[in-house]
């Protein structure tokens, strides 16, 4: 007696799914892949947004950007390229550790939590711009809060905060903080939820401190949430736009510029969309290794483990 073996049917592609997708890849297609091969073909030119056709220019919009590095003169690249790398550090530091501090302190079912919760995460509902606008006031060198508060405590007060080419950046810098930290807060309570407290309670009776419970235990369970604030900050930092561009414009004299709002001046208001596009392509650059590295170690940490 012969057994056949049981035929393995095929599944059946259900097509009627695909046919969801379509039209969101076609969007995404026309909105974001096409205008971004288009910026890495136009950085290649020399068009001017005006005239019928770009002539071919190769590298050279590249070259002349980082041949303005190193100047006497500071160059509105250079200005913008560290401006940036000076956001994203500033980013990855200190909006993080204090949102994961605040995180942590509020977990711990203080009175009133959610009062400061709502408070602390409160900036994050208003637009770059009011945001910006609200800190032009607080920054206001002769009625602004913080130099009045200088002057009731008979300290001297700053005449410019904006306006001093040293400080400016970092002013800026501080205030678009200020509004992230909420924002991060949020994302580790989040993560904080998914911590066992059986854990927590078992390090506790072994004898651990609240110190060397948060570092073997609380914060290795927060990678994937560490992972994805890392990456949300590297984004928000290298796309800042807005802030500079209504506190400042990018001056005084390029001190507070960024690669975006290089990009848009050189694009808009020079005419040189070359060069705007090969400004882009940079800024894209920049934000992609950092984030691929950063992805890559986390990953590598994972697999070791």
């Amino acid at each position: 007696m012969t057994v056949t073996a049981p035929q393995i049917r095929k599944p059946k592609i259900n097509w009627m799914a695909y046919t969801f997708i379509i039209g969101p890849l076609i969007l995404y297609f026309v909105w974001i892949i096409a205008p971004m091969l288009y910026t890495f073909y136009l950085s290649l030119t020399d068009w001017d947004g005006i005239s019928p056709q770009a002539k071919y220019v190769g590298l050279k919009n590249f070259t002349d950007l980082f041949n303005s590095l190193g100047k006497e003169v500071p160059s509105g690249f250079e200005y913008s390229l560290f401006n940036n790398l000076k956001w994203l550090l500033t980013f990855i530091t200190i909006p993080v550790a204090a949102g994961l501090g605040l995180a942590v302190l509020l977990n711990q079912g203080i009175k009133g939590d959610r009062f400061f919760k709502l408070g602390i995460f409160l900036p994050q509902v208003l637009s770059m711009p009011v945001i910006a606008l609200i800190w032009i006031w607080v920054y206001n060198p002769r009625d602004g809060l913080i130099n009045s508060l200088l002057t009731a405590l008979g300290v001297t007060s700053l005449p410019g905060w904006l306006g001093d080419k040293n400080m400016v950046i970092w002013a800026i810098i501080f205030a678009a903080a200020w509004r992230q930290v909420g924002y991060i807060m949020i994302l580790y309570v989040a993560g904080l939820k998914n911590v066992d407290p059986l854990l927590l309670e078992a390090a506790k009776i072994d004898g651990a401190s609240a110190w060397e419970s948060f570092r073997f235990i609380t914060f290795p369970l927060l990678a994937p949430v560490t992972t994805i604030v890392v990456v949300i900050s590297v984004i928000d930092s290298l796309r800042s736009f807005d802030m500079v561009w209504v506190m400042t414009r990018g001056g005084p004299a390029n001190s507070s510029s960024v690669l975006a709002v290089l990009m848009y001046i050189q694009s808009f208001n020079n005419y040189k969309m070359g060069q705007g596009a090969a400004t882009a392509v940079i800024l894209f650059g920049v934000s992609f290794i950092f984030i691929v590295v950063y992805l890559w170690r986390v990953m590598q940490d994972e697999l070791e483990y």
